[in-house]
């Protein structure tokens, strides 16, 4: 089946990229958690968990989200076409590939390696942010999308329970991290075990340790710190 737009474009990747997920199932609108968080590729819509009695005998693909964007799993992927030179990420323990670009807020600098079609910043050897940009790739240089497509008849969703359904934003990219970044990691945490070593120290302990240094008489730090306060001011003498 052939888009109109594009006669290279198989319907349900085209369907697929357009599609918008994690909105409410309209069909199961008083449902809990009725997000549209699975695509179905025979049926090319996008559908949530409570509609699969509708589709056990289809096709159908899991979609996650990372930073707020949605994400497939590269075995998943993989399954349906060549996902080569596409910068793949981990979360969750999960390699996942984005399906967009993500949009940009400023121009991408300092960055030796960019997507060939938005110019995100890469890391070495990708070319490509997302699957949408290697397709468009392709499309521009006249490509035939049969060629990177593969036949896929059976695609299922995970077992319950082992995968989860739902990716969160605070995860890690799948990447190296360069020295600079390193480097300023390692920098952040030395400034907050200062922090903590100063200032985040337990009343009971400061209070066993000011005690401590009374009795022995000793000038303690902790007691300057945590009673730190200006003298009474006194007027200068008259000349």
């Amino acid at each position: 089946m052939e888009s109109s737009s594009s006669q290279r474009l198989p319907f349900w990747l085209e369907s697929l990229l357009s599609e918008t997920f994690f909105n409410a199932c309209m069909v199961h609108e008083d449902a809990k958690k009725n997000e549209k968080n699975i695509f179905c590729l025979d049926c090319c819509e996008a559908i949530c968990h409570h509609c699969l009695h509708l589709h056990n005998s289809h096709r159908l693909l899991q979609i996650r989200r990372y930073v707020y964007h949605d994400v497939i799993r590269v075995g998943d992927a993989e399954k349906l076409m060549d996902c080569s030179y596409v910068q793949a990420y981990t979360t969750n323990s999960a390699k996942v590939v984005f399906l967009n670009p993500r949009p940009q807020t400023r121009a991408c600098r300092n960055s030796s390696n960019n997507c060939i079609s938005c110019e995100r910043g890469l890391q070495d050897p990708y070319l490509f942010c997302s699957i949408s940009c290697k397709i468009n790739q392709i499309m521009r240089n006249n490509g035939l999308m049969s060629e990177y497509l593969h036949k896929c008849e059976v695609l299922t969703l995970p077992e319950p329970g082992s995968d989860d359904w739902f990716m969160t934003p605070d995860s890690v990219f799948e990447p190296s991290v360069d020295r600079l970044t390193i480097a300023c990691t390692a920098t952040t945490e030395i400034v907050r075990k200062k922090r903590t070593s100063k200032f985040e120290i337990s009343l009971e302990a400061r209070e066993a340790n000011i005690t401590e240094a009374r009795e022995a008489n000793i000038p303690s730090v902790l007691e300057t710190i945590g009673n730190r306060r200006k003298g009474m001011p006194r007027r200068s003498p008259f000349n």
